[in-house]
């Protein structure tokens, strides 16, 4: 069956391209008909009622009467939908909710994920990740095989019967279409389950012995589950390192929800192919927003046909009470910017709490640089995730190590100025630590002016105060917090010490 299913699927995701070519050369054009289409859809509801959304509604009228909104103004508008109450951010009523905390807020958020978001949205961008790897991987044996996907787990909302929520990977495959259902794998009761130790023995047990030619997750997560399969096969007499032993056609890993650059070298060791691919997608509970299309590139594609209208507040004016928005047509290269949506999910003006740069604008592709709340700007330095990022996988490459989670925050000294301390758990130690330590914050002087001048000669801010965390530490400290699996993320940085301190108090010996 499998090689006629691949035949198909094939043929029938490559048309899609023309679509995609078109939103490419002719992006204004395709954003503008988006936002008209949703005051046209909102035009009738509480919201649109509320805030006079009308045929033609100019941008300009919509910048001024629609306020920018973070998920606490829009919350009590939610909170509506979650009894039946129909048409109140988006026609109709919603069923589901994607359930997120987010990496910096302890609070539950509940994203309505209406029939349109999750059809134009969440399942075409699934459709489009296979289309663009199909465009650069022509004979891709992708649909001969198992896709693996590692989920979350959803329950009944807790103020009613009437909606259900869970984390977005586990509202998607609960309802899947028929067609991806006989694809992936594990079955479906598996990737459901609610417990995470549980569930990673049982998928370890049921996906191994599947050929797997494609896998989707959370690197974080997915070299948990690997590893656990590893782990399995040596105790069964079986020592191989190599995932390519049990998957010999595996092809692709498809990968979000944090940076790879960390984790490149620990799935290279696992993987140890030349073939393998990895594509990453820009992705979160309120939408999906970019590919990578290029294997030839590091930033991703923005797709701008999926019901969503973009808009960017440079980050100089982030926190204003009424900051200016680009849309597409406005942006620059290289200037950070924070990301508001208005969505076919309901979500108006919406700030995703992420921040991203422009690296192409024919066509406009993006690369995720952190987030509004994870940075560490105590000393004026001004360090975001992105630079983070890049300079751990510097010092990495350059000490033959590899690191599997880290989190840092400043640290004030009585007399003057401070450091950043970091908290780091290696999968693979340094061969020289010093090294490392010397390298990450050279390679951070190098990313970022503000950060350089404040290290010049120690005057405001010292060398990072580098920790080595206990195998197990960061594992131990989201199991506590309840945040194992699905889409839960370690936080990277942090204004203050919370994070840092908890961690540090399991990591005692």
């Amino acid at each position: 069956m499998f090689p006629l299913v691949h035949d198909i699927a094939t043929w029938y995701l490559r048309r899609r391209m023309r679509e995609i070519r078109m939103f490419m050369d002719y992006p204004g054009d395709t954003q503008r008909e988006c936002l008209q289409h949703l005051l046209r859809q909102g035009e009738y509801t509480a919201w649109g009622q509320r805030f006079g959304y009308h045929a033609g509604m100019a941008l300009a009228e919509f910048r001024e009467k629609v306020p920018i909104s973070a998920y606490e103004d829009l919350f009590p508008w939610i909170e509506r939908t979650f009894t039946g109450e129909q048409n109140v951010l988006w026609e109709g009523s919603v069923e589901w909710y994607a359930k997120s905390s987010g990496t910096t807020n302890d609070r539950s958020k509940y994203i309505p994920l209406t029939p349109d978001s999750l059809e134009e949205c969440h399942y075409q961008v699934g459709r489009d990740m296979l289309t663009l790897y199909l465009e650069h991987n022509e004979n891709s044996k992708l649909f001969r095989g198992k896709a693996l996907s590692i989920g979350g787990s959803h329950q009944s909302h807790p103020v009613g019967n009437h909606a259900r929520s869970g984390d977005l990977s586990a509202v998607l495959i609960e309802n899947l279409p028929v067609f991806f259902k006989l694809l992936r794998t594990p079955s479906k009761d598996v990737a459901l389950m609610a417990e995470w130790e549980s569930k990673i023995e049982a998928m370890a047990r049921e996906v191994m012995h599947e050929d797997v030619t494609s896998i989707s997750g959370v690197p974080t997560w997915t070299v948990v589950l690997i590893q656990h399969i590893l782990a399995k096969r040596a105790a069964q007499g079986n020592t191989s390192a190599s995932l390519l032993d049990v998957w010999p056609n595996l092809e692709v890993f498809f990968h979000g929800g944090v940076s790879f650059a960390p984790y490149r070298q620990q799935f290279q060791a696992l993987i140890p192919s030349p073939a393998m691919r990895y594509m990453e997608c820009y992705n979160a509970s309120e939408g999906f927003f970019a590919i990578g299309d290029d294997p030839a590139r590091d930033d991703m594609l923005l797709m701008l046909d999926y019901g969503i209208f973009y808009e960017f507040i440079p980050m100089e004016h982030f926190g204003e009470s009424h900051p200016i928005t680009h849309t597409i047509e406005e942006v620059e290269l290289n200037r950070n910017y924070a990301m508001v949506i208005s969505t076919n999910g309901g979500l108006w003006r919406y700030i995703i709490g992420d921040t991203v740069m422009f690296t192409s604008l024919q066509p406009f592709r993006l690369r995720i640089t952190g987030r509004t709340k994870q940075f560490i700007n105590a000393f004026g330095e001004e360090l975001m995730v992105d630079s983070a990022e890049k300079a751990v996988a510097e010092a990495c490459a350059a000490t033959g190590a590899m690191v599997s989670n880290y989190t840092a925050a400043p640290l004030h000294f009585p007399d003057q100025g401070g450091a950043h301390e970091w908290l780091v758990e290696f999968e693979r130690d340094p061969n020289d630590f010093a090294r490392f330590c010397s390298v990450l914050d050279r390679t951070l002087q190098t990313l970022n002016s503000d950060y350089e001048a404040k290290r010049h000669k120690d005057m405001a801010l010292r060398p990072p105060i580098i920790h080595i965390m206990p195998n197990g530490t960061f594992y131990a400290w989201m199991r506590g917090r309840n945040k194992l699996g699905g889409q839960h993320k370690v936080p990277r940085l942090s204004n203050e010490r919370r994070y840092v301190e908890e961690v540090l108090a399991l990591g005692k010996p």
